[in-house]
């Protein structure tokens, strides 16, 4: 570079205008990296030229500027270059090219530094001409992202217009809509929002915007605004060089008035479709990112910090929902302190609190409900995890479609009815996991307390009654309208309710319940009867303190990361750097204990092994152990190379417990969530992986997880198949010995592995790749099926379906395998 410097001074010196541009241009376009000092001394030789070479040199850069110009990408210090040398000649020679290149800076998100284009703006500016609303954009996004950029910062202080930036639908709209004043006023306080949570004169200024205005009609524009959240930019960054891609992120500058937006929300009263807005706002800022994690968890946080100030029961019913679905730490931590102070404020319990906030949405009954619009009756039913909407005309007759009468006289609350169904599968789904996560929590009602909220309640009851409880000790479930033992008999009153588990329950016992349900045809929302039972084993017993039972697995890292959090553990994603990380956990603190799954980074070839951030792409397991709740957290390198007890302030080590002193609930609830760790998130069931992966490195472990030995849940998939199959249209066709369902075809059988789901063919046992669609796990219809939940089952029976009648397959890629190597 310094030769490079000493050129352009040679040039200079003997005014060679021309080189002195081309060695200029060059330097500005080089791909190496240079020096900041001999970037700046580039540009002083530059500045410092008398106007009479400086206009020469413009004049080559204008000819020159089209062979250093990229279309789509923008070169910044050849902006700097364009702006030092065309600054203050008559005419302002290079207008058209600094004008061409400024305009690329709006199709970037921003710059690691914005120093040459502070300046090309500061010049623009100084000269009356309007920076294009795409270019404050970037500016502005420099201004919050750049290290060390407070001239860059006091720069954007200054740009006032456009109030929002563009790119982004929901901005865009709410710049058109409120363009006047004082809308516009109200959207530039909401940019202003870049703390944590609002202060008292924050509040005080956004009160007094809203005033003139109206609380209603705000209401109704923000959240018409915030319903645009997330969707695709409306132009793309184009020069995307490295790390997460910014078209799938919030504009930052945004996102700060989306904060706004949110906190003004609870200044007004309280509203359903406020509560609803802000609880998709929350979900939809922790929607993940390749290469970057949650979307923006402040926009996130500020739309639980709004729920959290909105009184009534809509408010939280989302914060109560939003905290069984959320996995990301911080939200879910503001989630868990916003209901814990609703709970103290109101005398009750978090659990309390949780169960008191699941609304009835308009169901009248358990699981049903009905609206009338005029003469037309929309009936609501839930099934299984969905609610279905059904409609009846004035006549009486069930019709397929809204009425058109309810669509013309009635859409204000056609709209809200619709809502509410999305509202009733959300809050399902979150119930179910919320039930499912009871077993550990030991948890007993009062009977009165119980059948208000749970076994009546309009919602709630629709899953309470598939499910098996105890009343003062007897098993019960409900049937026929009321509850009753395994001999049928009533059971209408008692004292103390409890969720039914079947550990150290009889075999009997379990299989008489199961027989139970199937008569009944209850299907349950998750498995309860038919759940998993996890023993200590004799290899346990020998180990003594801990379970090899799900060692030396393969995991997608992050698949298994979304899956723990979900299931309520704690779990830090590894990264191919030099550091440390305690293992996956679960903190168990009813039974002042904690669980621990040791697993590692797999893998040290970035790009192959990691993503472009370095996160490691899969895990490989290890022990599982049993600390008390209390004692010093274990670490280990993320590379792997063993887990040891980090000791602070003189604490003494803890040896891990016994695994027989355990009890026999937490051991087998724990076993339980690292079996599905490994069931959903191994490689070994991934029907494309039959090459090994990365140079075939896991295709040995892949044909061993694929078709080897049974764990405890496909061994239960495997009992429920067996009173499953016989009752089949292909039941003829098919057999279960071992690990597999035969599926005998026409032009070949096939051996379905009950615990991945792969399939191989006779007679040579070849491989038959076929990769189920993401809806498997619901487009099956074959009877009576127990319980909901289990993808596999799905897999399995949709596959044995499927390959009964093989002559009928068109799928060429499926048809090809079947037919290859056959004579």
């Amino acid at each position: 570079m310094v030769s490079k410097l000493d050129t352009m001074r040679r040039h200079a010196a003997a005014r060679e205008t021309g080189p002195l541009a081309y060695e200029a241009l060059r330097v500005a376009t080089a791909r190496a990296a240079i020096t900041w000092e001999a970037w700046t001394r580039t540009v002083e030789l530059l500045e410092g030229l008398d106007a009479t070479v400086r206009a020469a040199v413009a004049g080559e850069m204008g000819r020159l500027y089209p062979k250093f110009s990229s279309p789509e990408r923008m070169e910044m210090k050849v902006l700097r270059l364009l702006q030092v040398v065309g600054a203050d000649l008559p005419g302002d020679p290079l207008a058209a090219e600094r004008t061409a290149e400024l305009a690329k800076l709006g199709t970037q998100a921003s710059v690691w530094s914005g120093g040459g284009a502070q300046f090309v703006a500061e010049h623009e500016r100084a000269a009356g001409r309007a920076l294009p609303a795409p270019v404050v954009a970037f500016l502005r996004r420099c201004g919050l992202d750049t290290y060390g950029g407070a001239e860059m910062a006091a720069l954007t202080r200054t740009l006032t217009e456009p109030v929002l930036n563009v790119g982004e639908a929901w901005a865009e709209q709410a710049m058109a809509e409120g363009a006047e004043e004082p809308w516009r006023a109200l959207l530039a306080h909401a940019a202003t929002a870049t703390s944590a949570k609002p202060t008292v004169k924050w509040d005080k200024a956004a009160l007094a915007l809203i005033e003139p205005l109206g609380g209603d009609a705000v209401r109704v524009a923000v959240l018409g605004w915030l319903a645009l959240v997330g969707r695709p930019r409306t132009f793309a960054f184009t020069d995307v060089r490295y790390g997460p891609d910014p078209n799938l992120t919030f504009d930052s500058y945004n996102a700060n008035a989306l904060r706004g937006l949110a906190w003004i929300l609870a200044l007004l009263p309280a509203h359903p479709d406020t509560a609803r807005a802000l609880g998709a706002l929350v979900e939809t800022a922790l929607k993940k990112v390749p290469g970057l994690g949650p979307v923006n968890p402040k926009v996130a946080n500020a739309g639980v910090t709004a729920l959290a100030r909105i009184d009534g029961g809509a408010a939280l019913a989302e914060l109560a929902r939003l905290a069984t679905r959320t996995t990301y730490k911080g939200t879910l931590k503001l989630l868990g302190t916003a209901l814990d102070q609703r709970a103290e404020a109101l005398g009750l319990s978090r659990e309390e609190i949780e169960e008191l906030a699941v609304p009835a949405y308009g169901l009248t009954e358990v699981g049903r409900g009905a609206a009338e619009f005029g003469g037309c009756t929309a009936l609501l039913e839930v099934q299984g995890a969905k609610v279905v909407l059904r409609w009846r005309s004035a006549t009486g007759a069930e019709v397929k479609s809204v009425p058109a009468a309810v669509r013309r006289d009635h859409p204000e609350e056609l709209k809200e009815l619709k809502a509410a169904v999305k509202d009733i599968d959300k809050m399902l789904g979150a119930q179910v996991e919320r039930l499912d996560r009871q077993f550990l929590a030991r948890r007993t009602w009062s009977h009165d307390a119980w059948r208000e909220r749970y076994l009546d309640h309009p919602l709630v009851g629709s899953l309470a009654r598939r499910l098996l409880w105890t009343v003062d000790g007897t098993p019960v479930g409900f049937a026929d309208g009321a509850l009753r033992t395994l001999t049928d008999d009533p059971v209408a009153h008692g004292t103390e309710v409890a969720l039914w588990h079947p550990v150290g329950r009889e075999p009997a016992e379990v299989v008489a319940w199961r027989d139970w349900l199937e008569r009944h045809a209850i299907t349950q929302p998750f498995k309860q009867a038919h759940r998993e039972v996890y023993l200590l084993t004799d290899a346990e017993r020998a180990t003594g303190t801990y379970s090899n039972r799900f060692a030396a697995h393969v995991l997608r890292q992050h698949q298994f990361h979304s899956l723990a959090a979900v299931r309520g553990w704690r779990n830090k994603l590894r990264l191919c750097v030099d550091d440390s990380a305690p293992p996956a956990t679960r903190e168990l603190p009813q039974w002042g204990l904690r669980a621990e799954y040791w697993i590692e980074g797999e893998g040290e070839e970035y790009g192959v092994d990691t993503t472009e951030s370095g996160s490691y792409l899969r895990l490989r397991t290890d022990q599982v152990r049993f600390y008390p709740i209390d004692a010093p957290q274990n670490s280990a390198h993320c590379y792997g190379g063993g887990y040891a007890m980090w000791l602070r302030d003189g604490a003494q080590p803890v040896e891990p417990l016994p695994l027989a002193g355990i009890p026999p609930l937490v051991l087998s609830e724990v076993l339980r969530d690292v079996d599905l760790f490994v069931g959903v998130a191994s490689v070994g069931g991934d029907p494309t992986w039959q090459d090994g992966g990365p140079d075939g490195r896991f295709r040995e472990y892949w044909t061993s997880y694929g078709f080897g030995e049974l764990n405890q849940s496909a061994e239960t998939r495997r009992a429920l198949l067996e009173r499953l199959v016989p009752r089949l249209a292909i039941a003829g066709q098919c057999t279960i010995e071992g690990r597999f369902l035969h599926v005998k075809g026409e032009l070949r059988t096939y051996k379905i592995h009950l615990g991945s789901g792969n399939i191989l063919m006779t007679p040579n046992d070849e491989y038959l790749c076929i990769v189920p669609k993401a809806s498997a796990g619901t487009a099956v219809q074959s009877g009576y099926v127990p319980f909901e939940g289990d993808r596999t089952l799905a897999v399995v029976l949709s596959k044995a379906l499927m390959l009964a009648k093989d002559t009928e397959i068109t799928d060429p890629t499926i048809v090809s395998q079947i037919r290859r190597g056959r004579p």
